[in-house]
């Protein structure tokens, strides 16, 4: 079975389980239908699902990461004045290492707008509908949705990264105050001290909260960068921290803190 003859079979699958979803029609164009298959697993709700359609989809989502390119974590070049951080430009959901970060919500089940942009969205999508499900089980058993500065871990799924780790970050309405800083520092700190606990080696951090959630980019870089050298002075398995940006703006602003300062 070839990828588009996978991407069809996931489509009719999820236009067969929801009623309303029947008379769609599935376009002709690879592009498109892949925008169908990514609309109809965003909005899929956290609901069991076949080990069939589990199978043709991880092999349909590993294989179109691999035709992306995978990075390796590992190989990339440390910043000067410190082995331990690293700074880099690309797709997160590319990138081989212990675990990714997620600029999650606070219900923390994935974005459920149709191929919206926001990091969330693109997690959830290529590492399948497993993600929603796994964080659908974490929050039934939390019993209330996730408070700002705190963290969860699930697996991978078809990610490269072995390991999600979902944080909620400030969002800011009008001016930052003191109290919105502290919880976005708590986020960088809960995804450490979390894959601590869990032994892990490499993370790499997105720009959490700078995107809907409204928090200057500089300000949340500088936070960011300064809470990740503070954890790191202590005992802790975590060696390799990723600095993943996508804008060339914040490639600019990580690189005036990590390189040139």
């Amino acid at each position: 079975m070839n990828q588009q003859e996978r991407c069809l079979r996931l489509i009719r699958t999820l236009l067969d389980e929801t009623p309303q979803y029947r008379d769609i029609a599935v376009p002709l164009g690879a592009e498109r239908r892949w925008q169908l298959l990514r609309s109809l697993m965003n909005v899929r709700p956290p609901m069991p699902v076949t080990d069939e359609f589990l199978r043709v989809q991880d092999e349909f989502l590993k294989e179109m990461t691999a035709e992306k390119g995978i990075t390796d974590g590992d190989s990339l070049p440390a910043c000067p004045g410190d082995p331990h951080l690293v700074l880099w430009q690309g797709d997160i959901t590319t990138l081989r290492c212990d675990a990714i970060v997620n600029a999650a919500n606070s219900r923390m089940l994935g974005c459920f707008s149709p191929c919206h942009g926001c990091i969330d969205n693109i997690i959830h999508t290529m590492s399948g509908v497993q993600l929603r499900l796994a964080c659908d089980e974490l929050m039934r058993a939390q019993g209330h949705e996730e408070p700002t500065g705190q963290a969860k871990i699930t697996p991978g799924f078809n990610l490269p990264a072995r390991y999600v780790l979902h944080t909620v970050g400030p969002i800011i309405d009008d001016e930052v105050t003191a109290g919105d800083e502290a919880l976005l520092a708590s986020c960088y700190r809960s995804c450490l001290e979390l894959a601590n606990q869990n032994g892990l080696r490499s993370v790499a951090f997105c720009c959490i909260s700078t995107g809907v959630f409204r928090f200057p980019p500089d300000r949340a870089a500088g936070i960011a960068v300064r809470t990740v050298k503070e954890f790191l002075q202590g005992e802790t398995s975590v060696r390799h921290v990723i600095f993943n940006v996508f804008k060339d703006s914040d490639l600019a602003i990580y690189r005036e803190l990590l390189v040139q300062g």
